[in-house]
């Protein structure tokens, strides 16, 4: 597969294969997909074992990289859907730009465009992609972070924080 290389601006710059991309740290953009259901718990997704970094730890709904010619939110739409089963509308938060190299030697360097939306159903998980889901109350996943923060992916602990405070302050 192949990802959109951008710069700081997220103006696209080009393209490369997503596992290169990886391995040279190139920036490239990603999107994050947050979840609540009616009852304010947020959706979350235990990553199969077998990815290529960050197997085995909780992170948001769905996580991936919009690809060269398809429009982005169409492309967010299809990846929940074959991930996690789902289709609801979603809307667009805000952007946001990490950096982290893990133990493997992969870097994820992302501008990372993060969507959220409601979804009162039961997942139907990709257990090619997906190992389990749980729904947590937003108070709970900010205090299982805090003591826990091994068991959740890099993004998601820089993610949560604001999406946290975004949810919050909109219920005000």
């Amino acid at each position: 597969m192949d990802v959109i290389l951008v710069n700081y601006n997220n103006k696209e710059i080009g393209v490369s294969e997503k596992l290169e991309a990886h391995m040279r740290g190139l920036l490239h953009r990603a999107f994050s997909v947050f979840l609540l259901n009616r009852k304010g718990e947020l959706l979350l997704q235990k990553r199969q074992i077998t990815k290529y970094h960050c197997g085995g730890l909780w992170a948001n709904a769905c996580c991936s990289h919009q690809r060269p010619n398809m429009k982005e939110e169409d492309c967010v739409q299809q990846q929940l859907n074959y991930e996690m089963g789902i289709t609801c509308d979603l809307n667009r938060m805000f952007d946001f730009y990490y950096c982290v190299t893990f133990d493997n030697g992969l870097t994820e360097h992302e501008y990372d465009i993060i969507y959220w939306g409601y979804f009162d159903g039961i997942p139907k998980i990709n257990t090619d992609e997906v190992a389990d889901f749980k729904w947590l109350d937003l108070e709970l996943v900010k205090q299982e972070i805090a003591m826990h923060p091994e068991q959740y992916t890099y993004w998601f602990k820089s993610i949560f924080l604001p999406f946290y405070d975004y949810i919050k302050l909109s219920k005000k």
